[in-house]
């Protein structure tokens, strides 16, 4: 007897429905998409437009429909770098910056280290504070302590203030780093014969560097910017960069191309210095989220 059976490969298979995501997930995802363009567009349109308004004349900022369409020109960096001599202010604002930061370092990694090792977190929490402290209400007694001791004008007296703000910082980065790295490690070196100064030199200091490298790129981005302490405290000498910025702001008008290409000057390096080590910021911070 012949089996009328069709075979099992010449079954016609039927494709199974495509499952649905909910709702809920569905608008969720529509609704971080829409955010995170928001967000995207926030940041970057206002970059945009300065470095375009660098490029331009007065007179094309003012003009709509030159908003994208113009003739672009090179007078507004040749004014900034060529006749304001901007290049001491480059200086001026790069001295600082990374004096104000190695001296940060200097202080600030050891005194984290002891912190994290010795469990003193309420030091941590009176050095976190000052960095809380609006940096605005301190301005006045500083101006009054270095006025008197002749400081306000050099250089120290800038480098003094920033490590105001980039020391708390400094150690509060590199506290949480500290809590992650094992005591283990140290242990085993001191066995070995090391000191304890010699296990945190040759043993926890390079295996931090990572959580160094994002506390010294942060306090050096921080000083860069700085611009209410140098306004106060600097002198012709020693004006930084986002201070000379006000040179293009004057009673009667703006000059908005020159203080655009001014504030492409102040932008570009440090964009630069945060697209090249966001890596290492990354890995810094990262490292120091966990104990292990």
């Amino acid at each position: 007897m012949t089996s009328t059976l069709t075979p099992a490969a010449t079954i016609p298979t039927v494709p199974k429905a495509r499952r649905r995501k909910p709702l809920a997930t569905r608008a969720y995802s529509w609704f971080r998409a829409i955010a995170l363009v928001i967000i995207v567009l926030a940041f970057v349109l206002p970059l945009f437009w300065m470095l375009l308004s660098a490029f331009k004349t007065n007179v094309d900022i003012y003009d709509v429909s030159k908003s994208l369409l113009f003739t672009p020109t090179l007078e507004n960096f040749d004014n900034v770098l060529g006749r304001d001599n901007y290049f001491e202010f480059i200086f001026n604002s790069a001295w600082i910056a990374f004096a104000s930061t190695a001296l940060s370092l200097l202080v600030g990694v050891p005194a984290a280290y002891v912190m994290s090792r010795f469990g003193m977190h309420r030091s941590a929490g009176i050095v976190l504070l000052a960095r809380i402290i609006p940096g605005v209400s301190l301005l006045v007694p500083w101006y009054f302590i270095f006025a008197n001791l002749r400081m306000v004008g050099d250089y120290s007296v800038l480098i003094l203030s920033h490590m105001f703000v980039a020391l708390p910082l400094i150690v509060y980065i590199m506290m949480s780093f500290f809590d992650s790295l094992p005591e283990d490690l140290e242990e085993s070196a001191q066995v070995d014969g090391l000191t304890p100064i010699g296990a945190f030199l040759k043993i926890t200091l390079p295996l931090s560097t990572p959580g160094i490298a994002t506390a010294g790129i942060l306090s050096i981005i921080f000083s860069w910017n700085n611009f209410m302490f140098a306004l106060v405290l600097s002198g012709a000498n020693t004006k930084t960069l986002p201070v000379a910025i006000f040179n293009f702001v004057s009673y009667a008008s703006i000059d908005w191309g020159g203080l655009m290409a001014a504030a492409v000057v102040v932008t570009v390096p440090i964009m630069v210095i945060a697209l090249f080590t966001q890596k290492y910021i990354v890995s810094g911070l990262t490292a120091g989220a966990t104990k292990g």
